[in-house]
């Protein structure tokens, strides 16, 4: 009897916390973020999915630049909050193409600084140095 009581307290506070989380998330922009797609979902089968919220910005699957395959994760755009708001709550733990998708709210991109450039000494002769170790050819 003691643990149903305990189980029953751990599941309304775990639902409560849901509940305030749900509430608190909401919405900044009208940018989403989708996860777990198929390798198979295209553009078009994203926008035919999410076209029923609103009016579509942009839906774009990103994909591999070698092998130009999907890395499982797109952004959808809606021209503004309240229809990204509806998406998010309609498609999220949906299935598209056979895959459980996960919409959230796109976060801002990142400042990262550039890549240091390797530095290159030319010699006397203008030519520059090779760095390489041993046989190169």
């Amino acid at each position: 009897m003691a643990f149903a009581s305990r189980f029953r307290h751990a599941t309304s506070a775990l639902s409560s916390q849901f509940s305030l989380t749900h509430l608190y998330s909401t919405l900044t922009s009208p940018r989403l973020f989708v996860s777990g797609l198929s390798r198979l979902t295209t553009d078009e089968k994203l926008k035919e999915a999410f076209s029923s919220f609103g009016q579509l910005v942009e839906a774009k699957v990103i994909t591999d630049r070698a092998s130009g395959r999907s890395k499982g994760f797109a952004f959808v755009t809606y021209t503004n909050i309240e229809e990204a708001e509806r998406a998010r709550e309609g498609m999220n733990a949906k299935f598209l193409d056979g895959w459980v998708i996960f919409v959230d709210p796109a976060k801002p991109r990142e400042f990262r600084p550039p890549p240091p450039q390797p530095e290159t000494q030319q010699s006397e002769t203008g030519f520059r140095t090779n760095k390489t170790v041993g046989w190169c050819g």
